[in-house]
């Protein structure tokens, strides 16, 4: 059964503790790199034998599997998909950005200029659940961006496919290559390059605890979204909602992993108590209800605040993945949110509406790291140069300055380099 936590009657340690799994998979996740960066190909089917228990005779999905999934799909679950795939496209064309020159006196140019990431690699979990929405959300705005190649990595079957939604997804969003191998040996084969997988130069996508310290080994050879932690919602709520939508919301994130939290905050504790009643109604309904159930009774709680506004401090708190703001006038309290990874506003927004279809990203910042990091964008697939353009006259007009404040940090060749010109 969920916690139920009153403020003033606990301690802070106990209000805003967190689930941190403590699974130690680095030694694990370097033997498999190097196994790759020594055997690539080889190393991946093997891999592929021992984790996912298939033989595969070729590691890339071809174009005739794509498009059999296509044409075996349901034609409601396209209508969905292709529905999704252009609410998201609309929002996150929005984030697209030009450069910019900076005209200055003498002539002199400052710029900045937008370049397309050119190889992007996404990781699309299949285990417990495979994920469409996951390829939306992450090959659309690197395609906004204008990434030449985007390449898909996700566990095989165990008869050697790849789930069919997931493909269907990826050829609705124009990926351009998928390949059958999932775990810590996907991103050592998109950081390193084998004979059959292509060498990228950013690796997005959420996955498992080797997945996630893969990426994080091989961060600096290449770029990466972030580090992704458990799933997480946080629902402000007042006693005025349906302990039903409630205990439905938080269900939605706990059915994803016994590792994630679910979390309310109230200031109506007979509210709390009915939240509470609803999630043991709904668990034993649900599917997943072994990982609900986990997940609720290990991490999940229901926080009672005095008021509101002494909600509002504990989210920012927090820093949820999933923000929910179950209140009258929700964008009243926007600008007192903080730190959060999306932001629900409203009775009738559940987190259920980010996953799939509104069009805003489902890749957010966890374990409280929305503190200083953003939901994945359009900005994650491109890169910035500057550039600087100078006259003979307008450098005459500088260089004795240049060459002061290089001599100031005792670097001669700095100076000489600007005053030799004069």
């Amino acid at each position: 059964m969920i916690k139920i936590l009153k403020c003033g009657e606990v301690s802070p340690e106990e209000i805003f503790a967190r689930n941190n799994p403590t699974l130690s998979v680095s030694g694990i996740v370097s033997e498999i790199i190097a196994e790759v960066v020594k055997n690539k190909d080889v190393a991946l089917k093997a891999y592929g034998e021992k984790f996912d228990g298939v033989t595969l005779t070729s590691l890339e999905v071809s174009g005739k599997e794509i498009e059999e999934a296509y044409q075996k799909a349901d034609k409601e679950f396209i209508s969905v998909l292709e529905e999704a795939a252009e609410n998201i496209r609309a929002f996150h064309a929005e984030q697209k950005r030009e450069g910019f020159a900076l005209k200055k006196e003498n002539g002199v140019i400052l710029g900045q200029k937008i370049t397309p990431i050119e190889r992007v690699g996404l990781y699309v979990p299949g285990g417990t659940a495979a994920y469409p929405s996951t390829v939306l959300m992450n090959a659309i705005p690197a395609k906004i961006a204008g990434c030449k190649e985007i390449v898909i990595v996700t566990p095989p079957s165990k008869t050697g496919g790849v789930n069919e939604n997931v493909l269907v997804a990826a050829k609705i969003a124009g990926v351009n290559r998928i390949f059958k191998v999932g775990g810590a040996q996907a991103i050592a084969a998109l950081a390193y390059g084998t004979e059959s997988v292509p060498k990228v130069d950013k690796i997005v996508g959420p996955g498992n605890a080797f997945v996630a310290e893969a990426k994080k080994q091989v961060f600096g050879l290449v770029s990466i979204d972030m580090i992704a932690g458990p799933s997480e919602i946080l629902v402000v709520a007042d006693g005025k909602n349906d302990p039903k939508h409630i205990a439905a919301d938080l269900l939605s994130q706990a059915e994803h992993d016994k590792n994630a939290s679910a979390v309310l905050v109230t200031d109506d504790a007979t509210f709390a108590s009915r939240v509470s009643e609803e999630l043991e109604k709904q668990i034993p309904t649900l599917l997943r209800a072994e990982i609900a159930r986990k997940s609720i009774d290990d991490n999940g709680k229901i926080i009672v605040a005095e008021n509101l506004s002494a909600a509002i401090e504990i989210a920012n708190e927090i820093a949820p993945e999933h923000l929910e703001l179950c209140v009258d006038e929700p964008f009243l309290y926007l600008d007192g949110i903080k730190h959060a990874g999306s932001i629900f506003m409203g009775r009738h927004c559940p987190e259920a509406l980010g996953d799939y279809f509104a069009g805003p990203n489902h890749t957010l910042p966890t374990s409280g790291t929305a503190r200083f990091s953003s939901p994945l964008s359009v900005d994650d697939f491109i890169k910035k140069s500057q550039y600087l353009y100078y006259t003979k006259e307008a450098l005459e007009k500088v260089a004795d300055k240049v060459a002061y404040f290089a001599e100031k940090e005792g670097l001669q060749a700095h100076a000489e380099s600007a005053k030799v010109r004069l």
